[in-house]
């Protein structure tokens, strides 16, 4: 297969990744948040009964999970890519 279209027939499954990815990290972010602060609801921006300080920590948390199941998902996806043609994906 040449690259170009490699590229092109990875990209449906980068997406499909890519919204996996993002549903269950959305998952995982929601369970530990209730672990850490043993609230069901973390803070958004805009939430006026809460402090910068809980702000912060949720959204930097929330893109450091956001990004690790992104990368292992993404990883993921190479490696079979990888496995079942012989070649990574660009």
């Amino acid at each position: 297969m040449s690259g170009k279209l490699q590229k092109v027939a990875y990209r449906p499954v980068g997406l499909v990744l890519g919204l996996g990815a993002g549903a269950i990290a959305g998952f995982v972010f929601k369970e530990i948040w209730k672990l850490a602060a043993g609230d069901d609801d973390a803070p958004t921006p805009t939430d006026e009964d809460r402090g910068w300080g809980e702000i912060l920590a949720a959204a930097a948390l929330q893109g450091a999970i956001f990004a690790t199941v992104r990368a292992l998902v993404d990883r993921g996806g190479a490696v079979g890519v990888r496995k079942m043609t012989g070649k990574w994906p660009d």
